[in-house]
């Protein structure tokens, strides 16, 4: 059984489409649980669960890294953390997310930063015996129309708008999972019962800049991409390529620049016909 936190979100949702038991805790019974005081609330509503193997997913989280750090520390770290420290005594399997970017770069975001520190409070509550796991995912895309603020939402912004896009070289590597992918694998993951902290890699990354030019190519407007207009960052990831883990051997993940492309078609075609 799973336990759902966040269902509205993508991978939430794709979590919830992968099927199994999952049930989807509304939004209002978590909304406080970042509070200091909210372990008695956090302990009655896990209570039902109590020593029946139920793992409790938390999708719930912020991205956008505009946002205030406090924002950012309360959803992503004090929420998870609390529910970890209340789940401990109920028997009850607590599996968290992050991002890759927790370990690749040294400046972080508030984002990363909130996520990194997450991330080293599950390895420590597992390294104790905790039943925890903190699962560092790539790129998402799929299930809705891509964040605003993210490269593929940006892309689709100029496609839109028929402007000139900008970018650094593109020399960063990335990878780029389909949500419904990400869930299969995350599955896995907790059928090998992971525990501590892991990278949900498939050992497959793309330069961003071979991603835009199939994205701008495959949508009909290549003169729109302006690579190198932007500066290249110095803290960024040009060499790293996570290994799959070896629970996810059987694990298909579709081959990202064309399925991106598609992606990104249509949702230029939907935003059209709106």
């Amino acid at each position: 059984m799973n336990v759902l936190i966040g269902g509205s979100g993508r991978l939430g949702q794709a979590l919830v489409r992968h099927g199994g038991d999952v049930v989807c805790l509304p939004r209002a019974t978590y909304a406080d649980w970042h509070r200091a005081d909210s372990g008695a609330a956090i302990g009655a509503a896990l209570a039902p669960y109590r020593d029946r193997g139920a793992t409790v997913l938390v999708a719930a989280g912020l991205l956008d890294p505009r946002l205030a750090p406090e924002q950012h520390r309360q959803v992503n770290l004090d929420l998870p953390a609390n529910l970890i420290d209340a789940a401990a005594g109920l028997g009850v399997r607590v599996v968290t997310f992050g991002t890759v970017m927790e370990a690749l770069l040294a400046q972080q975001n508030p984002y990363v930063r909130s996520k990194a520190m997450l991330g080293s409070l599950v390895a420590a509550r597992a390294a104790a015996g905790a039943d925890v796991c903190h699962v560092r995912v790539h790129t998402l895309y799929g299930g809705g129309q891509p964040s605003s603020f993210m490269f593929l939402g940006l892309m689709l912004d100029a496609l839109r708008a028929g402007r000139a896009f900008k970018m650094t070289s593109g020399k960063q590597l990335r990878e780029y999972h389909h949500v419904d992918d990400e869930a299969a694998a995350i599955g896995a993951l907790q059928d090998a019962g992971v525990r501590g902290v892991v990278e949900l890699s498939n050992g497959a990354p793309l330069t961003l800049l071979s991603l835009a030019r199939a994205v701008f190519d495959g949508c009909g407007a290549p003169a729109l991409l302006e690579a190198g207009a932007l500066p290249e960052p110095a803290d960024e990831n040009y060499e790293t390529v996570l290994a799959r883990h070896s629970a996810l051997a059987a694990v298909h993940f579709r081959p990202a620049l064309p399925a991106v492309v598609d992606y990104m078609a249509q949702c230029l075609q939907a935003g059209e016909r709106a």
